[in-house]
């Protein structure tokens, strides 16, 4: 891809435009991590986008940590956004060889901007396609794909792309939202009614996958399955603060596109899972 090609991510499109504008609580919400909390007791979020951007850490820990993240690793970040995780890996370990991938060239500029290499590590940003990765055979002990996976064209694709560039016994570690499998048929036809509600806020989205065509899926590429943990009622408080951040930027669509999905996550229907994954 270009750097001139165009990227359906209109939540990011309006990230920068109230980056421009010096919004500080967007900046400080999303300005390292675009990706929802995690909090381990969330009756005690309150609510404040210090305390957010403390549980958008938190979750990009659990997903590491999920894929067994440890000292001298090479790690592979896919839609690596503003390299939120590439930070947080340089932060908590050392002699680390960190390649962010990430679509819109944006994203990465700001990523070379703002994240700097600690603790004997050494960070590179590449623009690419995550279902096309650039990377050869046998590369990287880690794979991640944090909060992301929906935007790829193909989860199948991606899924084949991680195999191939992880070495014998590496990891892969994903967290998405996965609808219950008795509501799949009903979510495809949710998502065609609504796409044009979530598309004008998150781009191109598919939360049709469920668990058991991760399980399927991993079992076709090769992979086992190393964990499956279900955080969704750790990641609720994001939805009010976001909500509110929405509508004080005057973006009420944006709002009532959260405001769905929050429902939905609050009935069970649909899950934000983490997934690891062992080649």
């Amino acid at each position: 891809m270009t750097n001139n090609q165009q990227v359906d991510l209109p939540y990011f499109d309006q990230l920068f435009a109230d980056f421009a504008k010096g919004n500080t609580e967007a900046i400080k919400a999303f300005g390292l991590h675009v990706h929802w909390g995690y909090w381990a007791n969330p009756a005690l979020a309150n609510g404040s986008v210090d305390d957010f951007a403390t549980a958008a850490e938190n979750l990009t820990r659990r997903v590491c940590d999920a894929g067994g993240a440890a000292h001298g690793q090479s790690i592979l970040d896919c839609g690596c956004g503003f390299g939120g995780t590439i930070a947080s890996l340089s932060d908590r370990f050392h002699h680390l060889q960190l390649t962010g991938v990430n679509i819109d060239n944006r994203q990465l500029e700001r990523a070379r901007d703002q994240v700097k290499p600690r603790n004997h590590n050494q960070i590179k940003f590449v623009q690419g396609d995550a279902c096309q990765l650039s990377f050869a055979d046998n590369s990287f002990d880690l794979v991640l794909a944090v909060e992301c996976i929906f935007h790829f064209p193909s989860r199948e694709r991606f899924f084949q792309e991680a195999w191939r560039v992880l070495k014998p016994g590496g990891k892969l570690a994903i967290c998405d939202f996965v609808p219950q499998d008795f509501v799949s048929p009903l979510m495809k036809i949710g998502g065609t009614l609504l796409r044009p509600v979530i598309g004008n806020t998150y781009g191109q989205v598919d939360s049709t996958f469920t668990l058991s065509a991760y399980r399927q899926l991993a079992k076709n590429t090769g992979f086992k399955s190393l964990i499956e943990e279900d955080i969704t009622a750790n990641t609720i408080p994001t939805y009010p603060l976001l909500r509110r951040l929405q509508t004080e930027t005057g973006n009420p669509e944006s709002a009532n596109s959260t405001f769905v999905t929050e429902i939905i996550s609050r009935l069970g229907i649909l899950r934000y899972l983490i997934l690891s994954f062992q080649k």
